[in-house]
């Protein structure tokens, strides 16, 4: 695809924005926490790791290496993971309360998976070799 790698550094940039818009509200806290604030850091700070794995994958976005590419897959993978844990975690019941899912939350997640999707159509020139 021509603009997979355009598309993919603007759903990393999406990313990293998105731990800074609020994503659940918890009703018995009165709070609502984004991806580098909870309460007493009971669900850690994943936006951290988000801005390393949105950081890495722009780099490999931007070599035209095929290697780059085959590791950006991964890193892909596993942010997508990472989001998929985050979003459990954030938005699981507790003693019978449920946060409500907030824009942050869902953002995040789609983010994520247009990443991965735009480390799948990675955008190679393929060069035959002549015998």
């Amino acid at each position: 695809m021509k603009y997979s790698q355009w598309i993919g550094i603007g759903a990393a940039i999406l990313l990293v924005i998105s731990c800074f818009i609020p994503w659940a509200f918890y009703p018995d806290l009165n709070k609502s926490f984004t991806g580098f604030f909870s309460e007493n850091n009971n669900y850690g700070k994943p936006g951290k790791v988000f801005v390393v794995m949105a950081v890495v994958a722009i780099v490999f976005f931007l070599v035209p290496r095929v290697w780059a590419k085959r590791w950006n897959l991964l890193v892909g993978a596993l942010t997508l993971a990472y989001a998929i844990k985050s979003f459990i975690v954030f938005t699981g019941c507790y003693k019978g309360i449920c946060p409500t899912k907030l824009a942050g939350i869902w953002v995040m997640l789609v983010s994520a998976a247009g990443l991965l999707v735009m480390t799948l159509l990675p955008d190679m020139k393929v060069i035959e070799n002549k015998k």
